[in-house]
């Protein structure tokens, strides 16, 4: 088969299903994430999500972005380096949530918590596992 690589429908197609740590819908039921704010490229290796928080003083919006942020570096080829940000304008504390996510360490030692670990793998329940 000739490989076709991965473009931004299929990374909306891992992300879509995660589901909001309050409420019982997926992102995309929210329009946390859509396809238009999904940017790859699969030569550079690069997949970019910008998502936008239901509310702009969202207190779960760091957990969201871990999760998109998890199920991606799981999913995606390891070749592939992840970023997730918030939509610019869409959140009070967007420059620190996004320093947080791009900060590997944090990331790492955020999923070592596990109570955080437990809320991130409950957004990712609804998920096809691979």
């Amino acid at each position: 088969a000739e490989y076709m690589g991965i473009d931004n429908r299929e990374v909306f197609d891992l992300i879509r299903n995660i589901t909001d740590p309050e409420h019982p819908l997926s992102l995309e039921e929210l329009n946390v994430v859509n396809e238009d704010d999904i940017t790859v490229d699969d030569e550079g290796c690069r997949a970019c999500v910008l998502f936008t928080p239901t509310i702009p003083h969202c207190t779960q919006a760091t957990l969201i972005g871990l999760s998109i942020r998890v199920r991606l570096l799981h999913s995606l080829p390891s070749r592939f380096k992840v970023s997730v940000r918030i939509s610019p304008g869409t959140h009070d504390q967007e420059s620190a949530i996004n320093r947080q996510l791009a900060d590997k360490e944090r990331v790492a030692a955020a999923l070592e918590n596990p109570n955080l670990l437990s809320v991130v793998n409950q957004c990712l329940a609804g998920c096809d596992q691979y």
